[in-house]
């Protein structure tokens, strides 16, 4: 079954790369683990001290949506991460793929 990934890239304000970090790292992704999605990373540009990178892994597309749904919608976005996260970030890229040949899956 091929698993589908979106590769994140965070251009963030300046000075903002490591409490973003932080926070993804220590907040964001043991709520994401909770929901079974996979995060590797989050990866710092060693071109661009204000962009960091990370991947997260879905089972299917058919589970991405109700899966950032229950992340997204859930309390500690809502309530906490929504704020702290949103001003920090400039701008932020996804790009889309499916791992059909499971080339991703020692991660």
């Amino acid at each position: 079954m091929a698993r589908i990934v979106e590769m994140r890239t965070y251009k963030l304000k300046p000075g903002k790369r490591a409490a973003f970090m932080d926070l993804l790292v220590n907040r964001s992704m043991p709520e994401h683990d909770k929901i079974g999605m996979k995060i590797v990373g989050p990866f710092p540009s060693i071109e661009d001290e204000e962009t960091c990178f990370f991947m997260r892994f879905f089972p299917d597309l058919a589970s991405r949506d109700p899966m950032k749904s229950a992340f997204y919608d859930g309390p500690l976005w809502k309530n906490e991460l929504e704020a702290i996260a949103m001003p920090m970030i400039d701008k932020y890229d996804v790009v889309l793929i499916e791992d059909s040949g499971n080339l991703l899956a020692a991660l």
